[in-house]
């Protein structure tokens, strides 16, 4: 892969004038539509404060920093009122619109960068990031919000070692997704997934694998999820669960019918939150064997003909670069 990091294009992003580009949002309308060639767009510390649109086929793109404590792109969209440079026939309206950062280009990386919807609580629906693209991926990333945090939309999508806080809903969507080693802090009472699969021949949902649950001190007052779809599907493996997590564990979303569709399962979980003896009678524990299938990177990286994962993984450059 060393080859493909020399070949890569570099556009520098600095608020003071001294990069190439002065907003995140220009640097991305110079990368080409059909773009083929991975461009690494380097954000400088400092906190942007527009919201951003990676269009379709403006693929292979990276948004890298230093540190995401030090590199924020920041917008206060709602559903009911959305203010961007993009018009809503190409972002959307709503919930799907409101993102502060919209990804539909696919192959997108971002490392070290902080996605926020500084919307205050109460606000509704204020999404930090849409991801409506196939082979994403998110390292060392945080999504700060209150409501519908990250909406993992569509496509497949692997985050690992993020911080992701919310209160409803705040990891939402149908995309295939592996969450690995991420920070999950519920900040107030509410749901922290609400995954949309509609059938039993879907192949999406969402793995959290070896992650923290936190919360802020209370106990018992959110929910590990609710099916946004009649078929959600979420699995929570070898994740340490705080008092936060209520008992029951997972909501029917008020439809006794999603009792007998929705696929909600833990496998050896922990912590004070974890409590299988008194989880929703609905909603289960999994063996081994029908755990193996979500412990590995395969779920999000299905073809070995064609992997994804690893070649993304590959180009990560040092920040000097």
């Amino acid at each position: 892969m060393a080859t493909a990091a020399a070949t890569a294009r570099v556009i520098r992003v600095a608020l003071d004038g001294s990069g190439d580009f002065c907003t995140v949002q220009d640097a991305v309308d110079a990368v080409p539509f059909g773009n083929t060639c991975r461009t690494i767009i380097r954000l400088s510390p400092g906190l942007y404060q527009q919201p951003v649109y990676v269009p379709k086929t403006k693929n292979f793109i990276t948004f890298a920093a230093f540190s995401p404590e030090s590199t924020l792109l920041s917008w206060n969209n709602t559903a009911a009122n959305i203010q961007h440079h993009q018009t809503s026939r190409l972002i959307g309206t709503g919930t799907f619109g409101c993102g502060t950062v919209i990804i539909e280009g696919e192959d997108f990386i971002a490392e070290n960068i902080t996605f926020e919807n500084s919307a205050p609580q109460g606000s509704g629906q204020a999404v930090a990031v849409r991801v409506t693209a196939d082979r994403c991926a998110f390292y060392n990333c945080r999504f700060l919000g209150w409501q519908d945090t990250l909406y993992l939309h569509y496509g497949k999508q692997y985050l690992k070692d993020c911080y992701i806080e919310g209160s409803v809903d705040f990891i939402f969507g149908n995309s295939t997704a592996l969450l690995e080693h991420c920070h999950i802090h519920c900040k107030a009472e509410g749901f922290i997934t609400a995954q949309s699969r509609k059938s039993s021949q879907e192949h999406t949902g969402y793995v959290f694998l070896r992650c923290v649950i936190t919360g802020n001190g209370k106990a018992s007052y959110a929910y590990l999820g609710r099916p946004w779809g009649p078929f959600g599907r979420v699995v929570f493996a070898y994740t340490y669960m705080d008092q936060c997590v209520r008992h029951e564990g997972w909501h029917n979303w008020g439809k006794c019918e999603n009792e007998r569709s929705a696929c909600f399962y833990e496998y050896r979980c922990y912590g004070s939150g974890s409590c299988p003896t008194k989880r929703a009678g609905w909603a289960r524990e999994l063996v081994d064997e029908e755990a193996d299938q979500f412990l590995v990177h395969s779920f999000v990286d299905p073809d070995p003909q064609r992997p994804w994962l690893a070649a993304r993984m590959g180009i990560r450059l040092p920040y000097s670069a």
